[in-house]
């Protein structure tokens, strides 16, 4: 927590120094950024799961306070509009007392619908930035969520401060620990619900405290890649096991997937294969490198992969081209880490916001940026026995390339995916995940 403390004066000073100059561009006070407001479920008297803002949360780690707003300008101190009811149904959030206090002025809202006095008398020169157009209008913002503006803190977002990666590095240790308990609990039986449970008491981490719903698959279930049922039954054979689950620290997330084979097989082979192609990739990783370029290389090395397995035949080259190995790799090879699971920023090719779209080979890459120092990014290739994908090319000459005999003897794997968080330096590249012992 001390080297949390000392970053985090500079931390704000570079978020201080990114409003300073979008808002002179823009001929803006300030910036009012609201933590946001609990969405009522239909028809219910309870709310959905609070989940605050991500440009919020890069200021302050206050993660599941609603109706707070921070209002910054880059010259004078932040100040913290917190909020804090007088109620008796519910818990009601602590006074701020951690290492971040001495950097904001903190002032109490005791009911949320008097915010109004506390913010700023010339509140159409600032821009709102939050989720509640119609409370932002309600006020009189003029200025609610402008382009420029988001698109300037978005794309200098994918540069992290030395707190945000001691942030990630922290997220990272703790869902490691969650990794090695639920790999112990498949290799001991458990079903995808037992595992799933083992996973967050691990973290010490609720389902709605973690970044995202975690996939905890068995078997051919490997092969739905946002698989989320988690059955309770316990599987009569147990083949595989492909498990992607996160962290949340100070509202930074990691976001983590190994797989195992419950026995040494054809499919052990495979994830060792694939284990050893994603560090190759990763060691590609460096400033100036595009994340397309990977991304292709990643398909290249992937047909070689299919040939040695006799999943295909051809030239690997000539695998890629025909789209073959999009059957077998349909997603992209990982996005950018942060605030959010998949930060914003990675098609940003200026803070101008110009857009970068990905190939039309690989519609589904989610980072088209170019790297440089600072930069969080996730390296996730994968392999799958995706049957609705493997029958269109059942449709066409395509067919004759694959060994459906070998396609058959892995389907009751599912699939392979394997992923780290890795920051890239200006002379190295710091893979979090291994570094922190999830080999």
């Amino acid at each position: 927590m001390d080297q949390l403390a000392n970053h985090f004066k500079s931390h704000i000073a570079e978020l201080n120094h990114r409003v300073a100059e979008i808002i002179s561009r823009e001929n803006l006070s300030g910036l009012v950024i609201h933590s946001g407001q609990p969405h009522r479920q239909f028809l219910d008297d309870m709310d959905y799961p609070f989940k605050v803002n991500p440009h919020f949360k890069a200021w302050l780690p206050i993660l599941d306070n609603p109706h707070c707003w921070l209002l910054v300008n880059g010259r004078d101190k932040p100040q913290l509009i917190f909020y804090r009811p007088v109620d008796f149904w519910h818990k009601v959030a602590d006074l701020p007392d951690a290492f971040w206090t001495e950097h904001v002025e903190i002032k109490l809202l005791t009911k949320a619908d008097k915010v109004a006095e506390l913010l700023p008398s010339d509140i159409s020169q600032w821009a709102y930035i939050g989720e509640h157009l119609d409370v932002a209008e309600v006020l009189g913002f003029k200025t609610r969520n402008p382009d420029a503006v988001m698109s300037y803190l978005h794309y200098h977002r994918a540069s992290k401060t030395q707190y945000e990666l001691c942030c990630l590095r922290n997220a990272n240790e703790i869902a490691v620990k969650g990794h090695l308990a639920a790999k112990n609990a498949f290799f001991n039986g458990g079903s995808e619900f037992e595992i799933q449970q083992e996973y967050l008491t691990a973290t010490n981490q609720g389902e709605n405290e973690v970044p995202y719903s975690n996939i905890v698959a068995l078997n051919e279930n490997a092969a739905i890649l946002h698989y989320t049922k988690l059955e309770s039954v316990r599987p009569e054979s147990r083949n595989s096991f492909l498990i992607d689950a996160g962290a949340n620290f100070f509202g930074y997330a990691s976001d983590i997937t190994r797989t195992y084979a419950f026995e040494k097989n054809i499919f052990s082979e495979l994830i060792e294969a694939m284990d050893k192609m994603q560090l190759e990739i990763i060691s590609m990783m460096r400033p100036g490198v595009k994340y397309v370029d990977l991304h292709i290389a990643t398909h290249q090395k992937l047909a070689k992969i299919l040939v040695d397995f006799d999943i295909a035949s051809g030239d690997p080259q000539s695998l890629v081209e025909q789209g073959i190995t999009n059957v077998f790799f349909p997603h992209g090879l990982g996005h950018m880490l942060g605030l959010q699971v998949h930060d914003m920023g990675g098609f940003l090719h200026d803070e101008r916001g110009t857009h970068i779209a990905a190939p039309d080979a690989h519609p589904f890459l989610r980072c088209t940026r170019t790297l440089a120092a600072n930069q969080v990014l996730t390296i996730e290739p994968g392999l799958y026995i995706i049957d609705s994908l493997l029958n269109e090319l059942k449709q066409d000459n395509r067919k004759k390339q694959v060994n459906w005999q070998t396609v058959d003897l892995l389907r009751p794997f599912g699939g392979i995916r394997i992923e780290d968080n890795v920051i890239v330096h200006a002379d190295q590249n710091e893979n979090m995940t291994r570094d922190c012992g999830l080999n």
